[in-house]
C-alpha cells in the first residue's frame, strides 16, 4: 500500500500567490517585464564582454560568468511560474519539480561562489596591484569559474538524489510559486531531520564560507582605499568595488533570511516576498549596478554596437566590389 501511495504522486500543485488572483494580469505583466529586463541586461553584458577585446579582463570575465548564472537561475523558475498563472493551471510534474530544485539551488550556490571570486579579484586589483597580472591569469580565472560550477552542482546534486528517494503519501500541495526544498520536505512521509541538517551544513559552507571570504576581502579593500592619499584615487578605487558590495549585501541578506533556518520551520509567506525580491526584482537591477553604469562598459558597448551596425554595410560593399570585378573583363572586351 505504501508503494502505491508513493507512485500515485505524479505532480505537485503550486499555490503561488493567491492574494494576487484578482489582479493576475497586472502581476504577470510586471513579472514578465522584470524578467525581460533581466534577460536583456545580462545578455548585453555577456555579448559586449565577448565582442570587445578591451573587456577581456578577469573582472569582466567574472561579471559575465555571474550574468550567465543569473540568466539561468531566473529562467529555471520564472517562465514556469508565469505559464501556470496565465493558464490558471498551477501544476508541475514530480520529475520537473525535482529538476527545478536541482537547477535553482545549484545556480544559487554558483552565484555565491562567483561573488566570492569577484571579491578576490577586486582584492587583488586594489590591495596587490603589482602582483595582479601575475596572479589573475587566464588559467586561474578559468579554474575559479569551473570550480564554482562544479562545486555548486555537486553540493546540490547529492541532496536532490536523497530527496528523490523520499516517499510522498498523497499530499502534493506546495505553498510556494516554485519547487522550494522546504515546502517539499513538509510533504515527505519520512523523517527529514537528516536531510535538513545536511542542507544546513551545505548552506553554511557555501553561504557562510563565501560570505566571510567576501567580507574579509572587502574589509581589506576598504582599509587599503582609506590609506590612499589622493581623493581622486580613493574615489576611483571605491567606485570599482561599490557596486559589487551593494549586490553582495542584497544577495546574501535575502538568502540568509530564506535558507539558513530549518527548512520545514520557515515562514512560506515571508519566503515568497524574499523570493520576489531575489528572483524578480534583483536580477534586472544587478546588470545596471554591476556594469551598465560603468563608463568603460558603456564605451565598449557603443563601440560593439557601431561595429555590429557596420558589418552589414561592409558585407554589401564587399558584394558590390566582387560584382564589379566580375564585370570588368566583359567591359574590357
Amino acid at each position: 500500500m505504501e508503494v502505491a501511495n508513493v507512485t500515485s504522486i505524479t505532480e505537485f500543485i503550486l499555490l503561488g500567490f493567491p492574494e494576487f488572483h484578482g489582479m493576475r494580469m497586472p502581476f504577470v505583466g510586471i513579472v514578465l517585464l522584470m524578467y525581460l529586463l533581466s534577460i536583456s541586461g545580462n545578455c548585453l553584458i555577456i555579448s559586449v564582454v565577448f565582442m570587445e577585446p578591451k573587456l577581456h579582463t578577469p573582472m569582466y570575465f567574472f561579471l559575465s560568468n555571474f550574468s550567465l548564472t543569473e540568466l539561468c537561475s531566473t529562467t529555471a523558475v520564472i517562465p514556469k511560474m508565469l505559464t501556470n498563472i496565465l493558464l490558471n493551471q498551477n501544476t508541475i510534474c514530480f520529475t520537473c519539480c525535482l529538476i527545478q530544485v536541482l537547477f535553482s539551488f545549484s545556480l544559487g550556490a554558483i552565484q555565491f561562489i562567483n561573488l566570492a571570486t569577484m571579491s578576490f579579484d577586486r582584492y587583488t586589483a586594489i590591495c596587490k596591484p603589482f602582483f595582479y597580472n601575475a596572479m589573475m591569469t587566464n588559467r586561474l580565472c578559468f579554474h575559479l569559474s569551473l570550480m564554482a560550477w562544479v562545486v555548486g552542482f555537486i553540493a546540490t546534486l547529492s541532496q536532490s538524489i536523497v530527496l528523490w528517494t523520499y516517499p510522498f503519501c498523497g499530499q502534493n500541495v506546495i505553498d510556494h510559486c516554485f519547487c522550494d526544498i522546504g515546502p517539499i520536505l513538509k510533504l515527505a512521509c519520512a523523517d527529514t531531520t537528516v536531510m535538513e541538517l545536511v542542507g544546513l551544513f551545505y548552506g553554511a559552507i557555501v553561504m557562510w564560507g563565501s560570505f566571510f571570504f567576501s567580507l574579509i576581502s572587502y574589509a581589506s579593500i576598504i582599509n587599503t582605499i582609506l590609506r590612499i592619499p589622493s581623493v581622486t584615487g580613493r574615489s576611483k578605487a571605491f567606485s570599482t568595488c561599490s557596486s559589487h558590495l551593494t549586490i553582495v549585501c542584497l544577495f546574501y541578506g535575502a538568502m540568509f533570511f530564506m535558507y539558513l533556518r530549518p527548512s520545514t520551520q520557515s515562514d512560506t509567506q515571508i519566503n515568497k516576498v524574499v523570493f520576489l525580491v531575489t528572483i524578480v526584482a534583483l536580477p534586472p537591477l544587478s546588470p545596471f549596478i554591476f556594469t551598465i553604469r560603468n563608463s568603460d562598459f558603456k564605451t565598449a558597448a557603443k563601440r560593439a554596437m557601431r561595429r555590429s551596425c557596420h558589418l552589414p554595410s561592409l558585407a554589401v560593399m564587399k558584394l558590390i566590389k566582387m560584382g564589379s570585378l566580375k564585370k570588368c573583363p566583359q567591359q574590357i572586351i
